[in-house]
């Protein structure tokens, strides 16, 4: 296991610049906003450039469950949702086939006209044999048309012989990309919230998509209990380094009925607001070169089903003002990124 330094890429990552009383003045755009200079890639720019029209995800829930919950719903990870990582926009609906046509059906509603990608999302999408991963994968793409195919999963739960079924899949208008859950390179961390692997076993699964040229995303969280801003910056820096093309940052939420849920209530723990939140992940993209898209930044979760934070991070704000936070500040994607061979 490599120590920390070497994690980072031997970066020196300092501790937060962040105040919180600088929170009100790095928010908002101002009045006659104009066209600003580069300052990151946008998920929908790297969409439309690679397929060459809009683009969204169809999600299903295949129902593998989490390798590391228990019959009683107990175990697992400690911010997990009873859930797990299920869409709301499937609703109580069963049969993947059904999960189609009601989650495209909501797509081409709100969306208009769109390619679609078919994303196994909930749980773990590959805990399963073969034979019933490909029975939902053949399910799920007969039911609409689809240019590709998306599956999210935990490293531990990916093997050779599961990536090459996904991969069979692969053809030149039918994209196959994995979504691996990292959440921290840190593995006193790992441990603390349950997790179940470790972050050598993260990058053994990259390597693998790797050697199939399977595009992959890692999923980071900002605000873990325990965790300084050095160690949240480290983890960008780790996944970097083992050559992801994507990530997705989330900042943490706390369901209600998690394990983390309790610690809330004991006053024991609290998450990261917004100008934090935006800070770090301003100085995540000068990491992450621009080869990386950056997929997500901030977490969605029903408010119904949310104890912390009391309000969640309004997506297109977010954007707005970390746009203008990092030209403010002559902040770019990938201007502190450490040169390696897979970058």
């Amino acid at each position: 296991m490599a120590d920390a330094n070497e994690r980072n890429g031997g970066l020196d990552l300092m501790e937060p610049r962040y105040r919180k009383d600088d929170d009100e003045s790095r928010t908002g755009v101002g009045p006659g906003d104009r066209r600003r200079a580069f300052t990151f890639e946008r998920y929908a720019d790297h969409l439309r450039k690679r397929y060459g029209t809009q683009v969204r995800r169809v999600p299903v829930d295949a129902g593998f469950p989490c390798p590391h919950k228990r019959p009683d719903g107990s175990g697992g990870c400690s911010f997990c949702a009873p859930a797990g990582s299920r869409s709301p926009q499937l609703d109580a609906v069963e049969g993947i086939s059904a999960q189609v046509r009601r989650a495209a059906s909501f797509a081409k509603r709100r969306y208009g006209p769109s390619q679609l990608l078919l994303y196994f999302q909930a749980y773990t999408s590959t805990n399963a044999e073969p034979d019933a991963l490909k029975a939902a994968i053949d399910e799920g793409l007969t039911a609409d048309d689809f240019r590709g195919l998306v599956v999210s999963t935990r490293p531990d739960c990916l093997d050779a012989a599961k990536l090459a079924l996904l991969v069979s899949y692969r053809r030149p208008d039918f994209d196959v990309e994995m979504e691996l859950g990292l959440q921290s390179s840190n593995d006193a961390t790992l441990t603390r919230i349950g997790r179940g692997h470790t972050a050598d076993d993260f990058a053994r699964a990259v390597a693998l998509c790797r050697g199939e040229k399977v595009r992959t995303t890692a999923h980071v969280i900002f605000g873990l209990p325990g965790e300084t801003d050095a160690m949240m910056l480290g983890t960008i820096a780790f996944a970097v380094a083992q050559g992801v093309d994507a990530l997705k940052i989330h900042d943490l939420h706390i369901p209600r009925g998690s394990a983390l849920a309790a610690s809330v209530l004991a006053g024991e723990m609290t998450t990261l607001c917004h100008g934090h939140h935006l800070e770090l992940c301003a100085r995540a993209l000068e990491l992450i070169p621009r080869r990386v898209v950056v997929e997500r930044f901030t977490c969605e979760t029903l408010d119904s089903a949310r104890l912390l934070p009391k309000r969640q991070i309004d997506k297109a704000r977010f954007y707005r003002d970390l746009d203008e936070y990092m030209e403010r500040n002559g902040m770019r994607q990938g201007s502190a990124a450490v040169p390696t061979a897979l970058t």
